[in-house]
């Protein structure tokens, strides 16, 4: 069973890996991802250089920490909310408009409800109580912000000398605004709708007049509001001595040291503040930063010791692309390349025309000692948002002030490094609400930020929100030697599946294995372990063609595949020693494209244990039988008629640009069986060009299958950002439903659902157990007060979880003319998530969904190119 943890690539839930047992929920690793991607030197540009520098904008992109100094308009310095507020522009349909606007404000959030859902609540199920990380923002009865438009004649150009001037009438305008040197902000209405003034121009002692005219009277739900209270929470932030890395805030006073391992962790949180179907609140979660407490220097170092002649290359392959963290200012930078002719020693001229070397540099600008001038340099390009907002050239940075942020692949495969990590990033429910509360405290006790917040007639709820959930009914699951019997709360049917047989079993009777000489007493124990575990499943498997190999050389399992395959051959099995990705690629390849046949790729030491051998076997057995169109368990699935599609989509790993989407449709009424296909798409091209293809495919099937076509469609969209929400709702439906129309016939019309599943959220219930807190059990429903009231959505917790904080799954439907009440769409997307058969149990997502995802990671990873149409009708990727 291969050992290759195919499913961390996108922290999928349940999952598991191809070709091996699935992780149990929850367990995923911790930390990000990196990539590689190779960049090009340029010029020689210092990270932190001061404003005046030539290389500005793109540490402020990229997250870096500023020191909370208000006022501040550019440098490393934080912006004030009103240096903030340049993105704003009036113009929407919820404020009232009292004079002209200037366009709409592109924060508004995107309305997908459909216009019959009155009511998105579900009524099915158990009521439960359960606590979330959501804090009420709290306002004044009939509680305005005025939006003002400032003119100054004569027209002054610098946005700094605008908010000088304006802000010398601070009598008028009160210690508490927000200006973008256009708009300005006040939670008080002036006493004229035309304000005029005037203010002396230092450099000359010219009058400038300023007229302040008011625009929009916004009330605190409006979009403009929001977007403001945003601004000042990050002020709030700042004031609890919180830093800002990448898109959140940690606290490196409060950092977790693990020397064992070189790592350090920083906690710190994730904030939002949006409109909700219960008012405006603040979201807050906690997040951790994991960074080596080693410089790069230092692993420099250590891989020189090590390397020898392949220093260079070993350098290059572990820090391109990798994440660093400038510890003088707590920025990160994405390293793309290393001049390794640059030198500390060298000289870069600031704009002034001054030339400095880069260790004066920093031990000037930042009392920085850089002790080995005949290191190399690191390289960071700038991308395109970058050079928009200034910067010309690539940043340079000095290994020896860098830190690695995050973990690697080779570093995530230390079991012991993760359980280490996972002690301090893993948080149970108690833990979570503990942390949450003592920052909610924070915020409240702390002078500074009553100041800040209570000037604009704001404040924060004292307690964390309490909405009621509903626990849904527990699915039946059959096979036919009888109902699973399984606790809803574990949502693990696998010991009660022992002597059961599967719905439907494939006999297994021509099939190769092919193995090293070396690892032949393996093959033999574990092929007749095989023979043994699948009777009772009523799955018959005959004794395969073995095929010897003298060594463990790619061209040595490719020549063995051609020489034993012949027409009649039903799986190919190989038995690989280690576990190396070009092998498993050329082997998945041969099997997928070349000569189509299902594949089972397994690691040697996944059975080297003899006491896990009946075990594994089992589940290799299970496994089998799906890649040879087998089904396992099922459940009741009242819906007739019903097509549920799932699609993913994942970067191809061998060209850059382009996307492989996999589309997985079910073929049968129990939903059990299912054709897939895969469609390739570059950067900016919609994914329906090629989906109409495969969706075709797939009616063809379904009406082969059950001589008729489904009345009803539903589609799961996975892998789709909030920025694309639009693009999918605007574009992607209507041609999804021309697509079905046009592959059905003109007098086809299904009833269409299309449901975006969204797994990267921030919200976490609690539910209470005695004294203590728990996470919610699977089937619990959350579609109100935290939910958006612009969208038909939903939470479900569909998984068990044994350590840390369930995380739900987000679903809004964004079209549905199905008919279904909101009660049914919940429940199908509950039991759609019992029927992956990786796992024995439920996972976070509908099945379709995640085979969708393996069918993709597949592609993308290891064939890079269509697999065969003989394979479309199994679930040949497992």
């Amino acid at each position: 069973m291969s050992g290759r943890a195919r499913g961390r690539a996108r922290g999928r839930a349940r999952g598991g890996t191809e070709e091996q047992p699935a992780r149990r929920p929850g367990e995923a690793p911790t930390g990000p991802s990196q990539q590689q991607v190779v960049g090009q030197p340029g010029a020689q540009i210092p990270a932190g250089v001061p404003p005046e520098a030539p290389v500005s904008g793109r540490a402020s992109y990229r997250g870096g920490t500023r020191e909370p100094r208000p006022g501040m308009a550019s440098g490393d310095l934080p912006r004030a909310p009103c240096e903030e507020m340049a993105a704003m522009r009036v113009g929407t349909g919820d404020a009232r408009d009292v004079g002209r606007s200037r366009g709409d404000f592109r924060y508004q959030e995107l309305r997908t409800r459909p216009a019959h859902i009155v009511d998105k609540r579900g009524t099915q199920g158990s009521m439960l109580p359960i606590m979330t990380n959501y804090f009420k923002l709290e306002c004044a009865p009939n509680w305005h912000m005025y939006q003002y438009h400032v003119d100054f004649n004569p027209q002054i150009e610098s946005k700094r000398m605008r908010i000088a001037l304006l802000f010398h009438h601070s009598e008028l305008l009160g210690d508490t605004r927000a200006f973008d040197g256009m708009m300005l902000y006040l939670p008080k209405r002036l006493p004229q709708e035309v304000t005029e003034v005037y203010s002396a121009r230092k450099s000359d002692d010219a009058q400038i007049q300023i007229r302040i005219t008011l625009k929009l009277e916004l009330p605190p739900t409006s979009p403009q509001c929001i977007m403001v209270y945003n601004i000042i929470f990050r002020r709030v932030l700042y004031q609890i001595k919180m830093q800002q890395i990448g898109r959140n805030y940690y606290n490196p006073a409060l950092s977790i040291k693990i020397p064992r391992h070189k790592l350090e962790v920083w906690p710190g949180f994730i904030t939002s503040i949006l409109q909700y179907d219960s008012g405006v609140m603040l979201s807050a979660d906690i997040s951790h930063k994991i960074l080596r407490s080693d410089t790069v220097l230092d692993i420099l170092y250590e891989m020189y010791q090590r390397s020898g002649d392949a220093f260079h290359d070993e350098v290059l392959k572990k820090f391109i692309g990798s994440i660093v963290l400038t510890r003088y200012n707590n920025k990160t930078y994405r390293v793309d390349d290393i001049n390794w002719d640059a030198r500390p020693t060298d000289t870069f001229k600031l704009s002034n025309g001054t030339e400095i070397s880069f260790i004066d540099y920093y031990k000037k600008s930042h009392q920085m000692e850089i002790t080995d001038g005949d290191q190399p340099l690191l390289i960071s390009l700038p991308k395109k948002k970058d050079i928009k907002r200034g910067q010309e050239g690539p940043i340079i940075l000095v290994p020896e002030l860098c830190c690695l942020t995050g973990l690697s692949d080779e570093v995530r495969a230390d079991f012991n490094v993760m359980r280490d990590v996972a002690t301090h990033t893993r948080i149970g429910p108690d833990g979570r609400v503990e942390t949450l509360q003592k920052f909610i405290d924070s915020i409240n006790r702390n002078p500074e930020v009553q100041k800040e917040v209570g000037g604009w007639g704001l404040k924060f709820s004292h307690e964390l929100m309490k909405v009621k959930a509903r626990i849904l009914p527990q699915e039946k699951i059959t096979q036919l030697g009888g109902d699973l019997s399984y606790r809803q709360e574990e949502a693990d049917w696998s010991r009660d599946m022992r002597g059961k047989r599967l719905i439907s079993a494939v006999a297994l009777r021509d099939w190769i294995i092919v193995f090293p000489r070396k690892n032949a007493q393996m093959a033999q124990e574990f092929c007749n372990t095989l023979s043994r575990v699948g009777p009772p499943m009523g799955m018959k498997i005959e004794n395969p063609t073995p095929c010897e190999l003298p060594d463990d050389r790619n061209d040595s399992y490719l020549n063995a595949l051609r020489q034993c395959m012949t027409g009649n051959t039903q799986l190919v099995m190989c038995l690989v020693p280690t576990n190396r990705k070009d092998r498993y690629d050329a082997i998945k390849k041969f099997c997928c494209v070349d000569h189509p046949v299902p594949s089972q790729v397994m690691v040697g030491r996944t059975l080297s244990k003899p006491k896990m051998m009946m075990s594994v076997a089992t589940k290799v057995a299970i496994q089998l039988n799906c890649k040879l169109g087998g089904e396992v368990w099922a459940l009741d699935i009242p819906l007739k008629k019903l097509m549920v599609i799932g699609i993913d989509s994942y970067h191809d790993s061998a060209k850059k640009g382009r996307s492989v989407g996999g589309v997985v449709c079910s073929t049968n009424t129990t939903l059990t069986r299912y054709y897939s296909r895969c469609t390739f798409q570059h950067s900016m091209q919609e994914l329906l060009d090629g989906l109409k293809v495969c969706v075709k495919g797939a009616l063809e099937k379904y009406h082969e299958v059950n001589g008729c076509l489904p009345d009803r469609i539903i589609v799961f969209r996975d892998g789709v950002g909030d920025g694309q929400l639009q693009a999918v709702h605007e574009h992607e439906i209507p041609q999804l439903i021309e697509c079905f129309i046009r592959a059905g016939g003109q007098d086809y019309s299904p009833k269409v659902g299309v449901v975006v599943v969204k797994k990267r959220i921030n919200s976490r219930f609690f539910a209470k157990s005695g004294q203590s807190l728990q996470n919610p059990p699977p089937g619990t429903i959350i579609d109100d007060n935290v939910t958006k009231p612009e969208w038909y959505d939903f939470f479900l917790v569909s998984q068990s979880v044994r350590q840390g904080t369930v995380t739900p799954t987000h679903y809004n439907v964004i079209w549905d003319s199905t008919g279904l009440k909101p009660d049914h769409m919940q429940r199908l997307t509950y039991k759609l998530t019992h029927l992956y058969y990786n796992w024995p149990g439920t996972i976070r997502v509908p099945a379709p969904c995640q085979y969708a995802h393996k069918l993709a990671f597949l592609v993308g990873q290891s064939i890079h190119r269509d697999p065969s149409l003989d394979l479309a009708d199994r679930l040949f990727f497992l």
